[in-house]
């Protein structure tokens, strides 16, 4: 522990006394650090003190007498402005005792004044600082070497990241937490040692750090809305462009200079761990990419029997095919998050890569819930299949490529097949590289209704919408039957065709919906 004024103040062989009562001093002005003791009989020893250290004078600048009060409270004030921790006068030097008024100027500016009596020099003082500066400075150094072989012990064991967590709380008194490169807290301890609104703001700013993707450290003042904020240190683990995640501490009177060496040490092996899971990660999705082909092929009883034994059983019927894909730099947070689903699920959620597609087979009832996550998540188009049966999958795999790719023309979201099945055959043909053929077959109606300010267009989609009927149509247009048969007639002349036909009905609704 380093020195403090109350340190020297219970060194018998110093005999110091205390001017300055404790009770009319600032609290913790007695417990404050005591960086070094310095000797100086100078009316303005400020520009050679530094704050934390203790001023030791004789009183040489006061002159023969008592001194003038005010330029003794102007000295003791400039000692203040400093941040000296505490002055000390020698007495029987220059003159015997201490002058009332620097008495008085100390407790007014809650300075801590002591008497230092002859027969105690100050070299005595300076080296009882020294001595107890260098045992502090040992003291930390073997504290640190100690925590140093115990985290590196703890990084030896089966859950060697979760180990060298704990031993890290436990060494530094404070709460340290992991959140991974999802954004979600993975492992804390003590388990709910950090409680609301604290803990959220925490995460929150972790996985604003993540979404840079930059290595980056910062501290924050967490939870001040409901009561003393926390002080937290934030550290990102992994290279840039590729972050594993974000090392959470909380504050502790250990991390000083020799603490942030044990934090560094920490750092550096969740570090490694994560790139060693990293590589585990690569390996195991080699073998669901793997286990995928298999189930897509139809050999379901052999993929079935080693998911059971690497990660537990597959979805059980009704199951739905999730189908999406990820950029490159965001790949490893969209498999990340996979694995914590089905850590979650004890199995029964399954995933793989097929080419450019993540595959994901899912429960029903929890298939709507992580594809709206990882739509919101990540920012990505999904596609879900109906539901069905293993023995299915291979077409509920092809119903969520046409999902996903119909939610890709969206740029994000989610789209249901089911969804897509209910507008019919004719709208899933109008995909995006029909639309061009479509615009030129509505061209002469287009062009028309913008000439003309008429509305061809939307009338003869009315009109087949209703099944070609002209009273049906005019009473949902709320015009003539007449007024309907001459526009289809106008619209027909137009685009050159007869729309009494079912082959020129179907094609001209198709280049509608192309367009929409």
């Amino acid at each position: 522990m380093k020195p403090t004024v109350q340190t020297l103040l219970d060194r018998p062989e110093l005999t110091l006394r205390l001017l300055t009562s404790a009770e009319s001093l600032p609290e913790g002005a007695l417990a404050a650090p005591v960086t070094w003791a310095h000797s100086s009989d100078l009316a303005d020893p400020t520009p050679f003190l530094d704050a934390g250290q203790v001023l030791l004078t004789t009183g040489t600048w006061l002159g023969a007498d008592e001194g003038d009060p005010v330029d003794i409270a102007a000295y003791v004030a400039r000692l203040r402005e400093t941040g000296i921790a505490a002055l000390g006068f020698g007495t029987e030097v220059i003159r015997n005792g201490t002058p009332a008024a620097l008495v008085e100027a100390c407790l007014a500016s809650g300075l801590p004044l002591f008497e230092v009596p002859y027969r105690t020099p100050f070299i005595a003082i300076a080296r009882t600082v020294a001595d107890l500066i260098a045992e502090d400075a040992y003291a930390r150094q073997a504290w640190a070497l100690q925590a140093q072989r115990a985290i590196s012990l703890a990084a030896l064991r089966p859950d060697g990241l979760s180990a060298t967590l704990a031993e890290l709380s436990k060494r530094l008194g404070a709460w340290v937490g992991l959140i991974d490169s999802t954004g979600g807290l993975d492992r804390e301890f003590p388990l709910g040692g950090l409680g609301q609104p604290a803990l959220g703001e925490v995460v929150g700013e972790a996985r604003t750090m993540l979404r840079r993707g930059q290595r980056a450290s910062r501290a924050v003042e967490a939870g001040g809305t409901v009561g003393r904020p926390q002080r937290m240190t934030l550290q990102t683990l992994g290279s840039g462009g590729a972050l594993r995640g974000v090392l959470a501490i909380g504050d502790s009177p250990e991390l000083d200079q020799a603490g942030r060496e044990v934090v560094t040490s920490v750092i550096a092996l969740a570090g490694l761990a994560l790139e060693q899971n990293r590589d585990l990660d690569r390996a195991r999705g080699h073998l669901r990419s793997g286990l995928l082909r298999s189930l897509l092929a139809g050999d379901v009883g052999l993929a079935a029997d080693v998911a059971g034994e690497m990660w537990g059983p597959l979805p059980e019927a009704p199951l739905r095919v999730l189908v999406t894909s990820a950029p490159d730099d965001g790949i490893d947070r969209l498999v990340e998050l996979l694995e914590l689903r089905v850590d979650e699920r004890g199995g029964r959620l399954f995933f793989g890569r097929d080419g450019e597609h993540v595959v994901v087979l899912a429960e029903d009832p929890d298939a709507a819930d992580l594809a709206e996550e990882l739509a919101a998540e990540f920012e990505l188009a999904v596609g879900v299949s109906d539901p069905g049966s293993l023995a299915q999958l291979a077409d509920a795999h092809e119903e969520a490529v046409r999902g996903y790719e119909r939610a890709r023309e969206a740029g994000s979201g989610v789209a249901w097949f089911d969804d897509i099945s209910r507008q019919g055959v004719l709208a899933f043909l109008a995909r995006t590289d029909a639309r061009a053929v479509a615009r030129a077959t509505l061209a002469p109606l287009t062009e028309y209704d913008r000439e003309n300010g008429t509305t061809l267009v939307a009338t003869t989609r009315t009109w087949l919408e209703n099944g070609g009927q002209f009273d049906a149509t005019a009473q949902a247009l709320g015009v003539h039957r007449h007024t309907v048969r001459s526009r289809v007639g106008l619209a027909e002349r137009l685009l050159g065709r007869d729309l009494s036909g079912f082959h020129a009905r179907a094609d001209l609704w198709a280049a509608l919906l192309a367009v929409e």
